[in-house]
């Protein structure tokens, strides 16, 4: 099967960046966005629904027997999702939030998810025009629009880490985070980005850590997952044990993306829990 979509890996790539135009065009219009707020109090906007619809109708021209699971899709049981060995997991528009700011820190994230692993990846940067893509065993690639070219997480010096973080969520947990690294000796350089993008920079070497201490989705990690593992690096929980997909709760624990997966980053992470 993996052999199978990695032959797909290329129209994955392209559908991303074809949602990634619907957002730009909602985008580049004048004014404010219209903004709803959904059940759980999360924003919802124009460019979410086309980004979803394209994505949904072309997905289903690839892979007709594979379902998918989308934020902006309706809500499918764990009773229906349990069955299923493999299934798209997307978010058309993940960064919501720095989207309406305008903040130009959002993406467009579609994985292929096949007995809880992320086995084929693509997210996508529509501001830059940048997409991220991988299949297990394939290797992880970029693009900015020309040729793609290999990229590789770095290995951790044991003397400088740079860390990425999120601009728009509590600090109290990476603030002691980051503090247990520096007591080591290990100079700190902290770096914000939004959405995926994060989890993309530590795949490319830009960055060598990215700790979330805070609420995510399966959807929001899935496709940058499976791209920083085949460059390399790993995504874990605060335990060391890498995440899985297609939970009865759809919401992510604590995670560490991590560059070098040797370095045991989870450890500085123990006890972090009850941090504010």
């Amino acid at each position: 099967m993996e052999n199978r979509m990695e032959q797909h890996l290329p129209q994955v790539v392209d559908i991303a960046a074809a949602a990634g135009r619907e957002i730009m065009e909602v985008y580049a219009g004048e004014g404010e966005f219209q903004v709803e707020s959904k059940s759980d109090g999360s924003p919802l906007t124009e460019a979410d629904r086309r980004a979803h619809n394209l994505i949904a109708a072309r997905l289903a021209q690839l892979a007709p027997d594979i379902p998918l699971l989308s934020e902006e899709s309706e809500a499918r049981a764990f009773a229906e999702r349990r069955a299923w060995r493999r299934y798209w997991l997307v978010d058309p528009l993940d960064g919501t939030k720095g989207f309406i700011r305008r903040n130009d820190q959002f993406s467009v994230n579609i994985a292929l998810i096949e007995n809880s692993r992320a086995v084929l990846g693509a997210v996508h940067a529509p501001t830059s025009g940048a997409s991220y893509f991988a299949a297990r065993g394939g290797g992880a690639f970029k693009t900015d629009g020309g040729a793609a070219r290999p990229i590789r997480a770095r290995k951790f010096d044991g003397a400088r880490a740079v860390m990425v973080t999120s601009r728009s969520h509590a600090k109290g947990a990476v603030e002691e985070y980051r503090a247990r690294l520096a007591a080591e000796g290990i100079e700190v350089e902290v770096s914000g980005a939004g959405s995926s993008l994060k989890i993309c920079a530590v795949a490319e070497g830009a960055a060598d850590i990215y700790p979330r201490f805070g609420p995510t989705s399966e959807w929001d990690t899935a496709a940058a997952h499976c791209v920083l593992e085949a460059a390399g690096g790993g995504l874990t929980d605060a335990a060391g044990e890498t995440l899985r997909y297609n939970k009865e709760n759809i919401l992510n624990p604590w995670f560490l993306a991590a560059g070098d997966a040797e370095f045991d980053w989870a450890a500085r992470a123990r006890g972090l829990e009850g941090v504010e």
